[in-house]
């Protein structure tokens, strides 16, 4: 299962929760990559600029797509690129965290880990970055979740539900 939306979505938060629950492994594949690398994401980019990054963010998942009995919280871009979107979607259930700016905005405001939103206007990139990712998100997705005002816990129960009677249907 992978979890993919924008940064401060909850996709982390939710995936444990939801591994925890169908007794899986979770994976984070932003921490995956630091963990590889031995460097946080933002020395990373600083190195490599956003085009290093995604390329391990894409042999990563591409990893990650092959393994049975994971979930994972992909990272907000990880959409980007097609072979990602395309291997992802054939290889699990994708579901995307769907979550507004404002939502994004509180849920990210004490980060500094987030290369993205280290200059600028943070509501004005975090809009930018939705408008271009929306439809990547909904082209990988097999389903889409808000996330807004919801409660961590239930949403995963909700979630855990309904997957359990989709595949015993």
């Amino acid at each position: 299962m992978f979890l993919v939306g924008p940064m401060g979505a909850g996709k982390t938060t939710l995936g444990r929760r939801l591994a925890a629950l169908a007794r899986m492994e979770f994976i984070d594949s932003d921490h995956e990559i630091e963990r590889r690398t031995g460097v946080d994401i933002p020395f990373i980019f600083e190195k490599e600029g956003e085009a290093g990054f995604r390329r391990r963010e894409h042999d990563v998942l591409a990893e990650l797509a092959g393994r049975d009995g994971v979930v994972v919280a992909t990272g907000g871009g990880a959409v980007l690129d097609p072979d990602t979107r395309e291997r992802l979607h054939a290889a699990g259930h994708v579901i995307y965290l769907h979550a507004t700016v404002d939502q994004q905005l509180r849920r990210t405001a004490r980060s500094q880990h987030r290369p993205l939103l280290r200059s600028g206007d943070r509501r004005a990139i975090l809009a930018d970055l939705l408008e271009q990712r929306d439809p990547l998100y909904r082209e990988v997705a097999h389903r889409v979740v808000h996330t807004d005002g919801r409660n961590t816990r239930a949403l995963a129960q909700e979630i855990f539900r309904s997957l359990r009677q989709e595949s015993s249907s």
